[in-house]
């Protein structure tokens, strides 16, 4: 629907707006031509070797002959980017394993219903009813001719939006308020929703009075709406087209992308189509855990740091991504229509109605102002229109067919994507750094364990030479006096320990018995010998 005070919408563009598509050409299709026929002075891409069979990337191949002498990939130089880290690690993240597809074809359609249109373009009942409730609420303090006068005056102080949309929507049509202001003339009866219609239907060309003060009260919203979009759009476009760092970034990927298809119809491509960089998540590695951008991610993150925040180069693509071209041509087509629309009434209307009418002198001074703003806002619409169309050409795409909300919605869902992938990574990082500093812990805990044992055993084996050493000298010292020589006979049986006391010998004398088991042996024998020369 049109916007408010704008009048009727402008007819739809004719179909087809769209450049014809060149005969045989079709994008996707690498060039079917010799080699010494590529054009732009293009020579032919590295096709790579790989020793297994890779999982392939489904992007759309950019053609040769799609591209102008000012596009991207004629200077694109991947191949220095290549290492053989990179292409190894590379080729044993993402070759191919059988694995089972499951589709889903399942599609969710919802029933809509019509929406019924309903017209209230005449004083029936419905129309009547809105208009007692216009006037029993905001303007329930003022009479049929205050309100009148607040029209010639154009006080935009009283007249809300609200009340004049409500009076475009529900008023009659010129033809019946004249029915109305005949029957008023005649000092018939009518209702009171009527004669105020009738009242002020009496100011000429009210319709179009009710439209242009719509208009001075709406279209500050409007610039304040389309203005910050048309100033983003121009940015963002810049930024692409200006940014290292990012055309970097597309390098890796038509790197990546042609190794990865090697052997394939779709092997050493010249370009990709912008809006694969949205689905660079959609290739899973061998173990299915993580995707070609986090390897991306993962390579940028090791060897081409200075790149890793590339997308502080592309701070409008988030606001142009929300970006409706269409919307914004609409708009600037119903601003100028209305403006034209004011201009024309205001040289109509020179002279005023009456003493109250100030059409002229409120309206000219918004219409100047209005006017310029306008104009300011078309140059600025045809900037951003120019400035995408080159960028379609530096990147070969159409931009009548790939919009500009779409390229930066693509470009945003990547950039997110990114920005998540390299999130991931420092996580994985973090968590394979604590679980080795667990394991480190661990280990240390265990050879501190060790020590403290070894210390232990070696403290033990301290005290059994010590005590060995002690019982060797006693026995000597027995052997030289005699002591261990005694009559048998002469013994006295000691008395028999308790419990206790028992258990404590025992342990004692365990825990010497492999030490002085020799000893106490000899000792033994050389007593029995001197109890038989006796």
């Amino acid at each position: 629907p049109p916007m408010p005070g704008f009048g009727p919408a402008p007819p739809p563009p004719p179909p087809n707006f769209g450049s014809a598509a060149v005969p045989g050409l079709k994008l996707g299709n690498p060039p079917s031509g010799p080699v010494n026929e590529l054009p732009l002075g293009l020579k032919p891409k590295k096709k790579w070797e790989v020793n297994n069979p890779m999982k392939r990337v489904n992007w759309k191949v950019v053609v040769p002959q799609a591209m102008s002498e000012k596009a991207f990939w004629i200077s694109c130089q991947e191949d220095r980017l290549a290492s053989d880290q990179f292409l190894s690690e590379l080729s044993e993240r993402f070759s191919s394993k059988p694995v089972k597809k499951y589709q889903k074809d399942a599609v969710d359609k919802g029933n809509t219903l019509p929406k019924k249109n309903i017209s209230l373009c005449v004083l029936d009942s419905k129309s009547a009813q809105n208009l007692a409730i216009l006037l029993g609420g905001s303007l329930k303090h003022l009479s049929h001719e205050q309100i009148k006068t607040c029209l010639l005056r154009c006080d935009t102080d009283i007249l809300s939006s609200n009340i004049l949309q409500n009076l475009i929507q529900y008023l009659p049509s010129p033809d019946q308020l004249k029915k109305l202001q005949d029957i008023k003339a005649k000092g018939d009866p009518l209702s009171p929703i009527e004669l105020f219609a009738a009242t002020i239907g009496e100011i000429k060309r009210l319709m179009p009075r009710l439209h242009n003060l719509n208009f001075k009260l709406t279209y500050s919203d409007v610039i304040q709406d389309i203005k910050p979009n048309i100033v983003a759009g121009i940015a963002a476009c810049e930024e692409v087209r200006n940014s290292k760092k990012f055309a970097k970034v597309l390098e890796l990927v038509l790197l990546m992308g042609n190794y990865l298809n090697s052997g394939s119809r779709s092997e050493a491509a010249f370009g990709f189509e912008m809006s694969y960089l949205a689905k660079l998540s959609s290739t899973k590695d061998v173990d299915n855990k993580h995707t070609l951008l986090h390897y991306l991610v993962k390579v940028i993150e090791t060897d081409f740091t200075e790149i890793l925040y590339f997308y502080n180069d592309l701070t409008h693509i988030d606001k142009a991504s929300r970006v409706n071209v269409e919307s914004i041509q609409k708009a600037m087509r119903q601003m100028t229509s209305a403006i034209k629309a004011l201009e024309t009434d205001l040289q109509n209307n020179k002279v005023p109605q009456c003493a109250d009418d100030k059409f002229n002198e409120v309206m000219g001074d918004f219409a100047h102002s209005c006017r310029q703003q306008i104009d300011v806002l078309e140059k600025m619409q045809i900037q951003m229109e120019k400035l995408y169309k080159e960028l379609g050409e530096y990147f070969s795409f159409d931009s009548k067919k790939y919009s500009l909300e779409e390229f930066f919605t693509d470009l945003k869902a990547f950039k997110d994507a990114f920005i998540q992938a390299h999130q991931d990574n420092v996580h994985q990082r973090e968590e394979e750094n604590k679980k080795r500093r667990l394991q480190e812990a661990k280990e240390q805990s265990l050879r501190e364990q060790l020590e403290r044992q070894q210390h232990k055993l070696a403290l033990v084996d301290m005290d059994s030479t010590q005590t060995q050493e002690g019982v060797m000298d006693s026995l000597l010292e027995a052997l030289q006096t005699g002591t261990a020589f005694g009559n048998r006979n002469q013994r006295q049986r000691r008395p028999r320990p308790s419990g206790a006391e028992r258990r404590a010998q025992l342990s004692r004398s365990r825990s010497r018995t492999r030490i002085g088991t020799g000893a106490f042996v000899t000792c033994e024998i050389l007593s029995n010998n001197n109890f038989a020369q006796k």
